[in-house]
Order: structure tokens, then sequence, then C-alpha cells
């Protein structure tokens, strides 16, 4: 804020540069509202749409089939293995009694026991029979379930392949689409950008600056931040080439600019002094003499020293005498400090 500004003046700036912040910050809300809906005008493909139907329906009726016949086979095999598990214990237990048996007539070797004997070993026969038929129904429900598996396995790996050609496909569909809108919002940023540029250019010293800021703040904060996160990745190029092209850019009107004030400068210094404190604006030369630089070519001068009077550098002339008083002041004050007699030639006033 320069010291020659009213007090008054200088809060209805700060308030004004208030004015300009809230404007960018809900232009920013807005913006980043629209920037997040843009991809809804894409409509999102599913992976299912991209494979051949005609190839995956049947592998998928078999797989859900196999799947059934799974869980089908699973219930009749635990029915089987309990009933495999009654047969086994049934025929431990009749063999266990069996055993004890033989002993007994064994002890007491009563030929009128024979026909007992034949009927326990029949009965014995039996049992064994009975946990023969468990076993192999249990083995039965075992092949099913396993004809099952690799039946739903073969047809998952066709079906696997379908899928990953699908993805394959997917992807490619997805990356267009998120170039198509990535090029939507960057047609959005960019006129945005552009048009900032000429507000800056043309209105950012009008009576309604404060807008113009706020939208100057708010097309750079789209264009850098908002823009950015959604840049398509292809493993950094675009980053990384966007960013070569912005600093080329940039680069390029540093040096351009550069240059042409170094022009500008050493054409100034050509001119004579008193038209060169008449071309600069009051407040710059204020600014510049603060920071104790020269206010014609901004090099450093020593402004509390009583012997200069002139820039050693560009030769302009920093101080003078009130024509009335004789009283040493700047020379780009239009008054005397001393006396208040306006100077002849005043800074601003060709």
């Amino acid at each position: 804020m320069s010291k020659s500004r009213r007090l008054s003046e200088q809060w209805f700036g700060r308030g004004l540069w208030l004015v300009a912040l809230a404007f960018a910050a809900c232009l920013v809300g807005f913006g980043s509202l629209l920037i997040e809906d843009l991809p809804q005008v894409e409509r999102q493909v599913q992976r299912d749409e991209l494979i051949d139907a005609s190839a995956a329906k049947p592998l998928r009726s078999v797989i859900d089939e196999a799947r059934r016949t799974e869980t089908a086979s699973a219930e009749a095999l635990d029915q089987a293995s309990l009933k495999l598990q009654a047969a086994q214990k049934a025929y431990a237990n009749a063999r266990d009694a069996f055993a004890n048996w033989l002993e007994t007539r064994k002890a007491t070797n009563l030929p009128s026991q024979d026909n007992e004997l034949i009927a326990r070993t029949t009965a014995l026969d039996a049992l064994k029979a009975a946990q023969g038929d468990a076993q192999r129904r249990v083995d039965a429900q075992n092949q099913v379930t396993l004809d099952a598996q690799q039946a739903e396995q073969a047809a998952q790996d066709k079906l696997n392949i379908l899928e990953t050609e699908a993805d394959r496909r997917l992807e490619a569909v997805n990356s267009e689409a998120e170039l198509r809108v990535f090029g939507y919002r960057l047609a959005l940023t960019l006129p945005l950008l552009g048009i900032a540029g000429w507000l800056f250019k043309t209105k950012r010293k009008s009576s309604w600056w404060p807008f113009t800021w706020g939208f100057i703040f708010f097309a750079l904060y789209t264009f850098f931040v908002e823009l950015v996160p959604y840049l398509p990745s292809y493993g950094g190029y675009v980053q990384y080439g966007v960013g070569l092209v912005v600093t080329v850019l940039v680069g390029r009107g540093v040096i351009v600019a550069l240059n042409g004030y170094l022009a500008r400068q050493k054409l100034a210094e050509e001119q004579p002094d008193t038209l060169r404190r008449n071309e600069l604006d009051y407040d710059t030369a204020l600014t510049r003499l603060a920071k104790n630089v020269c206010p014609g070519c901004e090099r450093p001068v020593d402004l509390k020293s009583d012997l200069i009077e002139f820039c050693p550098h560009c030769g302009i002339g920093l101080f003078n005498r009130c024509e009335r008083c004789e009283t040493r002041k700047s020379a780009f004050s239009p008054f005397c400090q001393t006396c208040g007699t306006r100077a002849v030639a005043a800074p601003g006033s060709a």
C-alpha cells in the first residue's frame, strides 16, 4: 500500500480486496461443481456390455448349473456321510459282540450253538454289506461334486478369457471417455484463462477492478488447481508434457517481458530528466523510493546520503530544492515539505 494514499482510501481498498476474494470464492465454488459434474455427460459403460453374449451366456449357464449341482451334492453327501458313520458304528458294535460271543463258545464248545453262530455271522455280513453300500453312496456323491467342480472350472476358465478381453476393451473405452471429459473441462477453462488475461490487460485499473481481480483469481485457480487432478494419466506423459508446454510458454513470456523491460529502460535513460520524472506514476515512484531504489532504473541508491542528488546509474534527478525556500526535497514530491509551495514540474503532470 502506497504511503501517498489517504487513510480512508486505504481502508476502502482493503474492503474492495475482500470483495474481490469473496467474488472469486463464489466463482470457484460454482466452477468446482460444474467441473465435478462434467463426467455425467458421458454414459458409464459396464464390462458386461463388451462381453460376447452368445459365448458368455452358455458358459454362465454351465457355471450356475454346476454350482447348483455342487450344492445339492453337498447336502446329499452330508446325509450319506451320516448314514456311513451309523453303518460303521453298527458294524463295529456287532463285530465286538460277535468276538465276545466266540470267546464264550470256545469255552463251552456246545454243538447246540452252531445255528446261532451261523445267524450271528449272517447278521454281521449284512451290516458289513450295509456299510459298503453307504460308502459307495458317499463315493458317488464325491464323484458328482468333483465332476461339477471340474465342469465349473472349465467353464470359468473360458469365461475368464472373455472377461479379460472385455476388461481390455473397457479400459480403452474408459480412456477415450476420460480424454473427452478432459477436453470438455479444458474447453471450459481455457476461455476463462483468456478472458482473465484480457481483463488483466485492460480492466485491472478500472473502477470495477475488484470484480476483475476476482475473476482473474477464479480463472487461475480453475486452470492450475481444479484442472490438474483430472489430467488423464498415461504413465505421466500427459502431466509432464503439459508441464513442459506451460514451462516453455511461461519462460518465453518472462524472457520476452524482461527483454522488453530492459529495452524500455535503456530508451527511457536516454530521455531528458524532467520528462522521465513526469512519465513516472507518483505512487510508483514513492513505492520505489521507500525500497531505497531509483524510481527510474530500479537500481539500489543510498537515499539517506546528503551527497546524492542524481541516480549514479541512470542520471535521473532524485532531489532538488524548493524554488521559494531552497529546502532540499525529493524531486518527485509535488509540494515542498517546508513551505508547501507546489513544484513547477510535478511527477505525472505531463
